[in-house]
């Protein structure tokens, strides 16, 4: 490995973005989390170039329903659900 390919592997490494989400459990799809996954790296490589892709690291946690605080108050995934749909 020369000093050249050496340096990006090191600046890659440096550079590997983490994208975490949370989300409360049984509000979205497994075709949704997907998609949520897609388009998060497709928004780090229409930013930072297209060697981001592969080093892209994507993180989805499930919050269990009511234990997430939204304006002091617990939110269920049936609260959820329905902010979702632009109600309150």
């Amino acid at each position: 490995m020369n000093e050249t390919s050496n340096a990006k592997s090191i600046s890659a490494v440096n550079e590997m973005p983490l994208i975490q989400l949370k989300l409360i459990e049984d509000v979205f799809t497994i075709q949704q989390k997907e998609q949520m996954i897609k388009k998060l790296t497709d928004a780090m490589v229409s930013i930072g170039g297209e060697h981001l892709r592969a080093i892209t690291w994507v993180i989805i946690e499930n919050v269990k329903s009511g234990e997430w605080g939204i304006g002091g108050q617990p939110l269920s995934t049936e609260g959820a659900k329905a902010l979702a749909k632009g109600r309150s």
